[in-house]
């Protein structure tokens, strides 16, 4: 392949990752903001902090919309702050809107704005005190919100609870998932008995009915076996094997040369002993596979505990991130809900990163031998 094909295809595959990893990037960006930054029209992707004189002092302000000609800044009668109004708008005390009696107003400032000289409205943190300087007046500086992270885990009440109800289901998934579908897997590949391949092909047809057709019957069963409200539901059904799973394992184990089973019955080696001891270990690069899609399963999961768990104590960190959707103002703190979205999400960017070569590898592997 030449020199400038292979340069082309690694600008599509570094432009295709930038892609990819732009709304992480700004989402990790938008936890380290102020409330008040996430919120803007004009966003700004590194968080800033924006100092102005006000009230006397330099301190940290909140800028608002530039003003580019000549204006007034002006209190109307009964108004609890003042307003940019044009200069032309202002006779005798009295301000004339397009329509409607004039209203008076007292002129606290005059602003000499053009486009080349803007001036810019300031206000306090708080919103409560309002001011118009020079656009140059304002200074600002990369600052990032660090706090934001461990006020984000105190804002999502029982984080450590959620966590360990978390990681709890995604170790059982995990291992119900690995030790069912290798079960499963081994008697698939490795085992010849009648109407093999026929239930293969019934098992692969289940593929196709998509959870909510499944998700009321399901509901029903559970209901009966009065395991709503508990975490049960979200995995003993691991331990059934999944048609995908099995599929994947399947055509791994037929890859590993029949001579070494055989070899082994004529040691005197059963069946368990051989797919324990002898196929598991070879086939760790697709177990690591399955494993990993099994946890980034449950740990993702919203839509199981939403419909089964229905106390507090039991909830996920899926579920956690939406009961802190809305704060006890009724208002969303975006920038806590990127923080703690930002910490729910690396552990599984940690373990993609460290089970990467396995992942591949078992990717890979799977399926080159009919």
């Amino acid at each position: 392949m030449r020199i400038p094909a292979k340069v082309s295809i690694y600008v599509v595959l570094i432009a295709g990752a930038a892609m990819f990893a732009l709304p992480f990037a700004w989402m990790v960006l938008t936890a380290l903001r102020p409330l008040n930054q996430t919120l803007q029209q004009s966003h700004l992707w590194l968080p800033r902090r924006f100092e102005a004189p006000l009230e006397g002092r330099v301190q940290e302000v909140w800028p608002g919309p530039a003003v580019t000609e000549a204006s007034v800044w002006a209190l109307e009668q009964g108004a609890a702050q003042p307003v940019v109004l044009s200069e032309g708008s202002v006779r005798d005390g009295a301000w004339q809107p397009t329509a409607g009696a004039p209203l008076p107003v007292v002129i606290l400032k005059r602003i000499p704005a053009s486009v080349a000289a803007p001036w810019r409205e300031i206000s306090d943190l708080r919103g409560l005190t309002h001011d118009v300087v020079p656009d140059d007046a304002v200074r600002s500086q990369v600052v990032f919100r660090w706090e934001n992270f461990p006020r984000a885990v105190r804002a999502m009440r029982h984080f450590p609870r959620y966590l360990a109800n978390t990681l709890i289901l995604c170790v059982l998934n995990v291992i119900g998932t690995v030790l069912s579908s290798a079960a499963v897997a081994y008697g698939f590949s490795r085992l010849e008995w009648r109407g093999r391949d026929h239930l293969f092909g019934l098992l692969l047809a289940t593929m196709m009915i998509p959870f909510p057709v499944v998700m009321v019957p399901l509901y029903g069963l559970f209901r009966w076996l009065g395991w709503v409200g508990t975490l049960q539901p979200l995995w003993v059904g691991s331990f059934f094997a999944s048609a995908f799973n099995v599929f994947l394992l399947r055509q791994f184990f037929r890859t590993i040369p029949k001579d070494l089973s055989e070899a082994a019955r004529i040691d005197g080696c059963g069946e368990f002993r051989i797919f324990w001891q002898i196929i598991l270990p070879l086939c760790r690069p697709a177990l690591v596979v399955v494993a990993l899609f099994t946890f980034l399963g449950a740990w993702n999961d919203f839509l199981g505990p939403l419909i089964y768990l229905t106390d507090e104590k039991d909830f996920t960190l899926a579920l956690g991130l939406q009961a802190m959707k809305t704060s006890e103002s009724g208002a969303t703190e975006w920038h806590y809900l990127m923080a703690a979205s930002t910490l729910v999400i690396l552990p599984v960017i940690t373990l993609f990163f460290v089970a990467q070569r396995s992942f591949i590898e078992g990717i890979a592997l799977t399926g080159t031998k009919a």
